[in-house]
C-alpha cells in the first residue's frame, strides 16, 4: 500500500480520510486555528450541507420540526442537567464580561430543547413533540485524542429529542430505527444495534426502577424488529441507556454512528409536565436520537467507505465540462452547458486549461468527477 507522511509522527495510508481529505480538497487543519477544528472547503461544504440536508429531509417526513439554539449558556443549565459533573472537564468556558455570569460553549443540545418543551404548558393531545436541529457542539477533547475528523472539538450533529409519554416509547423507538435503517440503506452501509445498558458504578444518575424498565423496553423494541444485537453493560449515557448503531465499512470496520437513547432522569431534573387525559400532570419521558451521529465522524467513516467516489446526488463536483481545444466558440458553447447545467441544479464546473483531454479526463477522476 502506498504511504504518505503527512508529519513528523504519521504515515497515512491511501484510503485513510486525512489523506482523501487533502486530495479532494474537502478539510483543511489550521494551526491558527487549533488542533480538532476542522475548516471545511467549499467542496466540503458541499459534503456537509446535503448531508444534513437528507437529515432533515428525512426526519421531517417522519414529523421532526426544526429548531434553533444559541452556542452558549449559562452555567446553572449544565449543573441542573448533571453535565456539569459529569463532563465539567470537557467543557469551554466563556466569561461574560458584561454580567460576570459564568457562560459554557454548548457540549450537547438536550437541556436547550428542553427550555423550549417547558416555555408553556403541555397538553397530551400534543405528544409527541419532536424537535430536530443540524448544529455544533463543542467538547474539550485531550489534544492526544484528536485524530482528524474521527474525534474532533466543534462537533456537527443531526440532534433530536422526543418529548412523549409511556405509552409512546416503542412507537417512536421503532420509527427511529426504521429511519436509520431508511438512511444506511441509502449510503450501502450494514449495521447492527449495540445495547448499550449501565453497570453496577456509580457514574449513573436517576432511580434504579426506572433504568430497569428503559432497559428491559429497549430490548423488546429490539427484538420485535428482528434486530442482530448485543449488550454492552456501562456504556450507557450518565441519564439513560441507549441504542448505538455499529456501522460497518468496506474494510469491514465497525463505527458507532446512530444512536437513540431514552431518558427518565433529565424531564424529571427539569420539572416537564404535560396534563394527561384524566387532567392529572404527568412527566414525560424524552427520546435522544441522532442519525449521522457526528457529521465529521460519519464523513471520514464515510470517505474511506466509498474512496471518495460518493453518489451522484452527494457528490461536490456532479459534472465536469471539458473544452477539447483552446476555440473562442468552443468555449463558449461549453460555459453555455454549464450554465445551464447549474439553472438545473447540477453542481457543474469548466476545464477550460490548456492541457490535452487526457490529462483532462485524469485530473476529473483523479477528484472523483
Amino acid at each position: 500500500m502506498m504511504i504518505i507522511k503527512m508529519d513528523d509522527n504519521q504515515k497515512l495510508g491511501e484510503n485513510d480520510h486525512r489523506r482523501l481529505g487533502q486530495e479532494l480538497d474537502l478539510f483543511v487543519f489550521s494551526d491558527l486555528v487549533g488542533a480538532g477544528l476542522p475548516l471545511f472547503t467549499p467542496r466540503g461544504t458541499v459534503l456537509r450541507d446535503e448531508l444534513l440536508r437528507f437529515s432533515e429531509e428525512l426526519q421531517a417526513k417522519y414529523g421532526y420540526q426544526k429548531v434553533f439554539i444559541p452556542h452558549i449558556t449559562k452555567d446553572e443549565l449544565y449543573k441542573r442537567s448533571g453535565h456539569w459533573d459529569k463532563f465539567g472537564e470537557e467543557l469551554f468556558l466563556v466569561k461574560s464580561q458584561e454580567t460576570k455570569d459564568q457562560m459554557v460553549l454548548k457540549p450537547m443540545n438536550c437541556p436547550h430543547h428542553i427550555q423550549i418543551y417547558a416555555s408553556k404548558p403541555r397538553s397530551y393531545r400534543e405528544l409527541p413533540i419532536r424537535y430536530m436541529e443540524s448544529t455544533v457542539q463543542y467538547r474539550d477533547e485531550k489534544k492526544g485524542e484528536l485524530a482528524g475528523l474521527v474525534r474532533v472539538r466543534a462537533i456537527s450533529i443531526d440532534d433530536a429529542h422526543v418529548f412523549c409519554t409511556l405509552d409512546q416509547i416503542e412507537q417512536e423507538f421503532t420509527t427511529i430505527m426504521n429511519m436509520i435503517k431508511e438512511m444506511y440503506r441509502v449510503f450501502d452501509m450494514k449495521f447492527r444495534a449495540r445495547l448499550s445498558f449501565r453497570d453496577d458504578s456509580d457514574a449513573y444518575i436517576g432511580d434504579a426502577a426506572d433504568w430497569e424498565a428503559a432497559q428491559r423496553t429497549i430490548e423488546e423494541v429490539t427484538k420485535k424488529l428482528d434486530l442482530h444485537y448485543d449488550i454492552a453493560e456501562g456504556d450507557a449515557a450518565f441519564y439513560g441507556p441507549k441504542i448505538d448503531i455499529m456501522v460497518t465499512d468496506s474494510l469491514g470496520r465497525e463505527w458507532q454512528c446512530a444512536t437513540e437513547q431514552l431518558d427518565f432522569v433529565m424531564p424529571k431534573r427539569f420539572g416537564l409536565a404535560y396534563v394527561d387525559s384524566d387532567g392529572s400532570e404527568k412527566t414525560p419521558v424524552m427520546i435522544h436520537k441522532a442519525l449521522l451521529g457526528s457529521f465529521e465522524r460519519f464523513l471520514s467513516v464515510y470517505l474511506e467507505h466509498t474512496e471518495g467516489r460518493f453518489p451522484l446526488w452527494l457528490a461536490p463536483e456532479q459534472v465536469r465540462i471539458i473544452a477539447l481545444k483552446d476555440d473562442a466558440n468552443i468555449l463558449k458553447m461549453a460555459k453555455d452547458v454549464v450554465k445551464k447545467a447549474k439553472e438545473m441544479g447540477l453542481r457543474a464546473e469548466l476545464d477550460d486549461d490548456n492541457e490535452t483531454v487526457a490529462k483532462k479526463i485524469l485530473a476529473a477522476d483523479q477528484m472523483r468527477v
